[in-house]
């Protein structure tokens, strides 16, 4: 307990760093993911932009029957039209492709390859490009099928965006094809360009909704586990924190209560030696009055030790959960009078009770603790109060309430004096001492019994204890 402030500010830091730690790795972790859905889409680009020459190439050979005698009429203006187009790697490094036209002519292209890339990359983009170059002069882009394409290879990549249009920009960014279903207003979206002819400095730029959710699904696992743990250990810390913090509270109560209980039982004991020690060293035969005087401090004194000898085994029995009640008829009156009159006689100071009990009112309950419980209830009275005191006790088949003038209970106090140890603080009254476990133990029984008890106070003005009975109590 000692270093419980030092520990848990230990561990405090210890999870922020832990969360800063997780923080971190998330936001790597994004980043990565992203990465990997970049290059995903662009190679959707790279594989839709073959399939559309595939779907142009079928286009232009539907139509190359109604166009090629039109070709044929131009003579030497005739355009060369690819009629085939092969590639292979040579010795020096080199991927060749070549065309043949229709006048049998044959176009020989040289791309070097490079040793730090993927081969088979180089000669699908190397062949790509020599297509293009052949085939955009004469067949153009139709971009509305060009979406469609990208929409169907995003999907083969498990990327589902709403939104996917593509256009044909040159690296200056200038629109060379416009698409119709792009809106003028392009801000929120992701783009993509590629590059698809760059010796007629081409690039297809692709807009399309945020990937975003689709990158966070994929880290939905990773978060929602990473959030469960944080959670975990914040409601455990917390829970270990409220648990230490009310078994500090619990200690310090506890050193209270022994402090208090020592001086209780250390009270009594002195002043029994002392009369005691009187009875035998001084001459008290020829003196009665002085006899009986001492006679009488002593018998209060152990009468006092009983009672809280009492009442710690009372607490110690309910701790344990070993207390029965043994519940049996009384009559009311007649419990409430006897434990009146045996009041009366304590000679602490003036005391007054009167009783008003209904006479015809018998209740079900354990005799022993109902008067420990209003002997309580009554002892809290005479002690909180001026150098007289009156007390009221009143009853009927429902309820039995206590009343006093003595000095009251602050309001700040009332919710806390059931609580066990709790002793209301009262600046101008030292001399009266107590341990905090007499109203927590009359809680505690009349829980027991099935009964409820309430308070009413005002300071300088007194209480008024309230204790009702069950429907079955009576």
């Amino acid at each position: 307990m000692k270093h419980f402030k030092a520990i848990s500010i230990s561990f405090i830091i210890i999870i922020s760093a832990i969360f800063s730690c997780n923080v971190y790795y998330l936001v790597s972790l994004y980043h990565s993911i992203r990465n990997n859905v970049e290059r995903d889409v662009m190679t959707a680009l790279a594989d839709a932009d073959i399939d559309d020459m595939w779907e142009r190439t079928d286009r232009a050979n539907r139509t190359a029957t109604a166009t090629r005698q039109a070709y044929i009429e131009n003579g030497d203006s005739i355009v060369e039209q690819p009629r085939s187009i092969s590639g292979i790697k040579d010795e020096d490094g080199n991927f060749v492709t070549t065309s043949t036209n229709q006048k049998g002519k044959t176009k020989v292209n040289k791309t070097p390859l490079r040793r730090d890339r993927s081969y088979t990359n180089q000669m699908v983009n190397a062949m790509s490009q020599q297509m293009h170059e052949a085939m955009d002069p004469f067949v153009d882009f139709n971009l509305t099928i060009m979406d469609s394409i990208v929409k169907e290879r995003l999907a083969d990549r498990r990327l589902y965006p709403k939104f996917v249009a593509v256009e044909i920009v040159n690296s200056k960014e200038e629109i060379l094809r416009g698409n119709n279903h792009i809106p003028e207003n392009r801000l929120g979206y992701d783009v993509f360009s590629l590059c698809f002819n760059p010796e007629s400095d081409m690039y297809y730029r692709a807009y399309m909704t945020p990937l975003t959710r689709h990158i966070i699904s994929e880290m939905s696992g990773v978060i929602v586990t990473i959030l469960l743990l944080m959670v975990s250990f914040a409601l455990a810390f917390w829970y270990l924190f409220r648990t230490v913090s009310r078994l500090r509270t619990i200690e310090e109560m506890k050193d209270d209560f022994v402090s208090n209980m020592t001086h209780e039982l250390k009270t009594p004991i002195a002043i029994a030696y002392s009369a005691n020690d009187a009875l035998l060293n001084y001459d008290t035969d020829n003196d009665p009055a002085k006899k009986k005087k001492y006679l009488m401090i002593a018998n209060k004194q152990l009468k006092r030790l009983g009672e809280l000898v009492e009442n710690i085994l009372a607490m110690s029995m309910e701790r344990r959960k070993t207390m029965k009640l043994k519940p049996e008829a009384i009559h009311l009156q007649t419990l409430v009078e006897e434990i009146a009159a045996a009041q009366r006689m304590r000679g602490d100071k003036e005391i007054t009770i009167n009783v008003e009990v209904d006479g015809n009112v018998s209740i079900e309950a354990d005799k022993t603790h109902l008067s420990n419980v209003l002997n309580n209830l009554i002892d809290n009275a005479i002690k909180y109060s001026g150098d007289s005191v009156t007390i009221a006790i009143t009853g009927n088949d429902k309820e039995i309430s206590v009343s006093d003038n003595g000095i009251g209970i602050p309001a700040k106090s009332i919710p806390y004096i059931f609580n066990k140890f709790y002793r209301v603080p009262h600046g101008n009254r030292q001399d009266v001492r107590g341990y905090g476990i007499g109203l927590y133990y009359v809680k505690n029984i009349l829980d027991k019994m099935g009964w409820s008890i309430s308070v009413r106070s005002k300071e300088a003005e007194g209480s008024v204890f309230t204790i009702k009975f069950s429907n079955d109590a009576q």
